[in-house]
């Protein structure tokens, strides 16, 4: 088979799998992506993250994953939600509605591979879900498939932001879409203006250290600094301001995926019934959620948090 005839199996494989866009790039060293992180990680903005320190090369270099690799593929998955917590005392971010997406997107992601070898032989290939070192946007900008925008988000032109990240690595020669996307966002600033903490820097810098996402989900300090008090916006679990006020995402159309169905107590649940969730109703509840990330103690520590910062 022709790097041609691989390519197309490779993108209507990947749309049969249910994955709303498919773009490839060169698998090369990412070069001025390995200046911003390490100026990023320099400057402290990753917090108490002491992963993102971890594996440089490892993030810079595709072939320090996959020797000889030749293609990186980029998949999209929607996950903006047809209906929407209408709960404003304690919000959720969307991509945490349904099922972990690291589970749902990494059963796919092992079917894309056994489908792609079954038709196409043996090859190298590793697939990464957000939990390994991959830049994930820049493989994303690379092919083609929107611009990072000036809240770190990977933006498409035809569909907004509210979309998951998977990268497929191989040592497979396909044809790249190398064709960076120009840069819509132009002199808006809504995000910027909108974010509740000011994470959001110049030149589509963030402050990792500042974000909602950050205190919520990725701290794990018994309690959030006061200095952050008044500043959550009454988020409870991640942040979805900037994706909100992004105008691009009037374009955001509801998921098909199934393994994205809210859980009916995202949905349903008051302020009342997350302060008296028991931590046996907290892990049934959310047994297959991102939610059980936090952990029962964290999810009570934020509630805590902005019901005295109201």
């Amino acid at each position: 088979m022709s790097a041609e005839t691989h390519t197309a199996f490779v993108k209507q494989t990947a749309a049969q799998l249910g994955f709303e866009y498919c773009g490839i790039a060169h698998a090369t060293y990412l070069d001025e992506d390995a200046r911003r992180l390490e100026h990023w990680l320099n400057k402290g903005l990753h917090g108490n993250m002491g992963y993102m320190q971890n594996h440089f090369d490892l993030r810079v270099d595709p072939n320090k994953l996959v020797p000889g690799a030749k293609s990186v593929i980029t998949l999209l998955k929607n996950y903006f939600p047809e209906k929407q917590a209408n709960n404003k005392k304690a919000k959720i971010s969307k991509y945490a509605y349904g099922h972990d997406y690291h589970d749902v997107i990494r059963r796919q992601l092992n079917e894309f591979l056994q489908i792609l070898k079954k038709e196409m032989g043996d090859f190298l290939g590793r697939g990464f879900v957000d939990s390994a070192p991959v830049l994930e946007r820049a493989w994303a900008q690379k092919s083609g498939l929107g611009w990072i925008g000036k809240n770190g988000n990977l933006i498409n032109k035809q569909s907004g932001s509210f979309f998951f990240i998977a990268t497929l690595i191989t040592d497979i020669q396909l044809l790249t879409d190398d064709s960076l996307v120009k840069d819509f966002c132009g002199t808006c600033t809504k995000c910027i203006e909108a974010c509740p903490t000011n994470a959001i820097l110049p030149n589509k810098v963030i402050d990792g250290s500042k974000c909602i996402s950050y205190f919520t989900i990725e701290l794990k300090d018994a309690l959030i600094p006061d200095k952050m008090k008044g500043q959550f916006d009454n988020w409870l679990f991640g942040c979805d301001t900037c994706q909100d006020v992004c105008p691009w995402n009037r374009f955001s159309k509801p998921t098909t995926e199934k393994g994205f169905n809210p859980i009916p107590e995202i949905l349903s649940f008051s302020e009342k019934d997350w302060e008296e969730l028991t931590e046996e109703q907290f892990k049934i509840i959310f047994k297959e959620s991102p939610i059980k990330r936090t952990k029962f103690n964290g999810i009570k520590r934020n509630l805590q948090f902005i019901k005295n910062y109201e």
